[in-house]
């Protein structure tokens, strides 16, 4: 058997995407999230929103190398009781995914990224980082990454950033917490698509 060739387990994904999505498809073959997808999506805070993913993106692309060409990952869920729902200008692509494509993480410990917060290990190491931001003078978790004063602070801000590669620790396999990322979306994934009012 060629060693190239190796078994890998297809696991079944859900993601909703811009219903314009199908023109990338049936034109270009592929679908991929580009800036501008962002930008339109996320309006005002589309910046805010960009930096993250890109921190999201290189952290990822070390665990399942990122394709030539693609800009950000496809946000999916892991199962259909937690999926987006097709709305009216959207719809839901049902996807089956070689795992090896995969990059699982834990979208409750992405909330503290979006927060610009520590992620702790356990509820020791979160005491204790508390307990340590105080010492040093900062009201609260939310305060340490302030826009405004966090380069005063290059080691805690070292610390929170170096802090989000826990996001791709699934301490609790629940179908609410555990979502999915892949790069790209081809043809040969999609075994159905849901339309809104489906």
């Amino acid at each position: 058997m060629d060693s190239k060739v190796k078994s890998s387990k297809k696991v079944t994904l859900w993601t909703r995407q811009d219903i314009r999505s199908l023109d990338d498809l049936k034109y270009n073959g592929v679908i991929r999230i580009k800036r501008q997808h962002l930008e339109e999506k996320f309006e005002e805070i589309a910046d805010y929103i960009i930096k993250l993913y890109n921190w999201f993106t290189k952290a990822a692309d070390k665990m399942v190398p990122k394709p030539e060409g693609v800009e950000f990952p496809i946000w999916c869920s892991v199962s259909e009781e937690n999926m987006l729902r097709p709305t009216i200008d959207t719809v839901v692509y049902v996807l089956e995914v070689d795992e090896s494509e995969v990059i699982y993480f834990d979208g409750m410990k992405w909330d503290y990224v979006l927060n610009h917060l520590y992620i702790p290990k356990d509820e020791k190491d979160r005491e204790e980082y508390i307990r340590d931001i105080k010492n040093k003078g900062f009201k609260d978790a939310f305060s340490v990454m302030d826009e405004r004063t966090i380069h005063f602070y290059p080691e805690e801000r070292k610390r929170i950033i170096d802090s989000w590669m826990r996001v791709f620790e699934i301490d609790e396999w629940n179908i609410f917490r555990v979502q999915a990322n892949i790069w790209e979306i081809r043809p040969e994934m999609i075994k159905d698509i849901l339309y809104y009012n489906d």
